[in-house]
């Protein structure tokens, strides 16, 4: 008994120390393990909330973009069916109509091979009964169908022979009787009421100098001041033993004027030298272009012709150094135009549209250095480019019968143009024979190519010609002079022999400043 008192004791006693242990230490230990516990499953429960949430909200961004996908998808195979479906008829309809088409030319060729195949069949018959016909005929006219052809001709020739002659000499008897006296009339009161000085044109023109010492500074230093005069101007000076002046000589009658402008400018300024030459040149063709401006604006002003391009008055200005056949072509023209209103006035035709055609009728000589064809035409293709009356463009291309007159008015300046030209003195029939030469000459020298300039000078005897010294080189240049002189022999008829010389020259300018 005394043992199992303290044994219990000592039991009790080892388990109130134990509890003690378990209170102290081993019981805010489990408390907080639970919590622990409580914490990370309500942790991993939300986790789990979220991951199920962002995984349904993937699942339906994912939905959205395939149905989007899906979608588009659907709509593209949509039209490409549609388009597919388009191209499908209209290939069809395409194979439809050349189906159509192959069918209606199949029975056109059918239709064409059995027409050709009746045509020959035809002509097959008609070609058996004409030799028939014609044997049964020769065989009853005892002769063959030559010799009838021949006898039928002859019969129908001389029948209409008498019936033309005697429809013509009654028509000129009575055009003689109706119309000789009225043209008589009219035109001799043209021509009266048209009277102008008669004005003809040379191919030199004479300077004249101070003194006989000019000769040699025009001449310059080894020739150099006339080779730069002659090179610029396109004429040839020809300084001899005629005392006290110089003579120009050109056929082109504005190259002429210009440098006889020049040269008195020279020799009354005294400084003669490649640089002064050189500019008075210029100032010459300014003066020249001035001159020519105020006759054609004269010309205007005196037949009374109004509304005209500026650039055709330019043209007609050209006209006041251009001769045909030594009449000077401006005074021409201003005539034909008086003649034409004159014989317009008595018809009782169109006066302004006369008399504008009449003063325009010669405009393309004043290109024909440049274009090639009749003046005529190209006088009547400049009208047209600046939109000048039909009936005007139809009278000048129809005033020398390069096309036929249609209008009261082309015949009119046709008959004015003949007047002005046929009255005595007019003209000089060598003078436009030399200048067509001397255009020949230049017009096969500038057919080359390479060439900057040609000036057919010494009267048409030589010619010179003026090359890009950047095309054609030194040994080009040899082979140019070559060519042209076997040209102008093949092309031309001469009287001599004429001289070509090719000039290549290269300048270099600065300025000192």
């Amino acid at each position: 008994m005394n043992i199992v008192i303290p044994l219990i004791v000592g039991l009790i006693a080892v388990a109130a120390a134990a509890g003690a242990t378990y209170f102290w230490f081993i019981s805010p230990n489990l408390l907080r393990l639970k919590s622990a516990k409580a914490a990370i499953a309500e942790r991993e429960e939300e986790l789990q909330k979220e991951i199920e949430a962002k995984r349904k909200e993937v699942l339906l961004e994912a939905k959205e973009e395939a149905f989007k996908i899906r979608a588009e998808i659907e709509k593209e195979n949509k039209e490409n069916r549609a388009e597919i479906q388009r191209l499908e008829r209209k290939l069809t309809q395409k194979e439809e109509t050349l189906d159509r088409r192959l069918e209606n030319l199949d029975r056109k060729e059918r239709g064409i091979t059995e027409s050709e195949a009746q045509a020959q069949q035809m002509l097959h018959d008609a070609e058996c009964m004409l030799i028939q016909h014609r044997t049964e005929l020769e065989r009853i006219s005892r002769m063959n169908s030559d010799e009838a052809r021949a006898i039928l001709l002859r019969q129908i020739e001389h029948e209409m022979e008498r019936k033309v002659a005697h429809i013509i000499r009654q028509a000129e008897e009575q055009a003689k009787e109706q119309a000789d006296r009225k043209a008589r009339d009219i035109i001799t009161l043209a021509v009266q009421r048209c009277a102008v000085d008669q004005a003809a044109e040379t191919t030199v023109s004479v300077v004249p100098l101070p003194g006989d010492d000019m000769k040699g500074r025009i001449i310059g230093r080894e020739g150099r001041n006339i080779r730069a005069f002659e090179t610029l101007t396109g004429v040839d000076l020809i300084i001899d033993d005629t005392p006290e002046a110089v003579v120009v000589s050109g056929f082109d009658p504005v190259r002429r004027e210009v440098a006889r402008v020049a040269l008195s400018s020279l020799i009354l300024d005294g400084r003669i030298h490649p640089g002064r030459i050189e500019e008075m040149v210029s100032k010459a063709q300014l003066e020249s272009t001035a001159k020519m401006k105020e006759a054609a604006e004269r010309a205007v002003f005196e037949t009374g012709v109004t509304g005209l391009d500026p650039e055709l008055i330019k043209l007609l200005g050209r006209l006041r150094y251009r001769t045909s056949y030594g009449q000077n072509v401006l005074q021409h023209s201003v005539e034909v135009a008086h003649l034409a209103g004159a014989i317009a006035a008595e018809l009782d035709v169109n006066v302004p549209l006369a008399k504008r055609a009449g003063l325009l009728h010669d405009i393309g000589k004043a290109v024909d250095f440049e274009v090639e064809g009749p003046h005529a035409i190209i006088g009547m293709d400049i009208l047209k480019r600046y939109r000048e009356h039909p009936e005007v463009c139809h009278a000048v291309g129809a005033h020398h019968n390069d096309i036929e007159p249609k209008s009261v008015e082309a015949v009119l300046v046709l008959a004015s143009d003949a007047i002005s030209a046929a009255r005595p003195g007019a003209r000089r029939e060598t003078l436009e024979t030399y200048v067509k030469r001397l255009q020949k000459l230049e017009t096969i020298a500038d057919s080359f190519d390479g060439v900057e300039k040609t000036y057919a000078v010494q009267a048409g005897r030589e010619i010179r010609v003026m090359v890009k010294p950047t095309e054609i080189d030194d040994e080009g240049a040899v082979k140019l002079a070559h060519d042209t002189a076997k040209r102008i022999e093949e092309e031309m008829e001469y009287p001599g022999q004429i001289k070509v010389t090719v000039i290549r020259e290269t300048r270099a300018i600065e300025f000192a400043k």
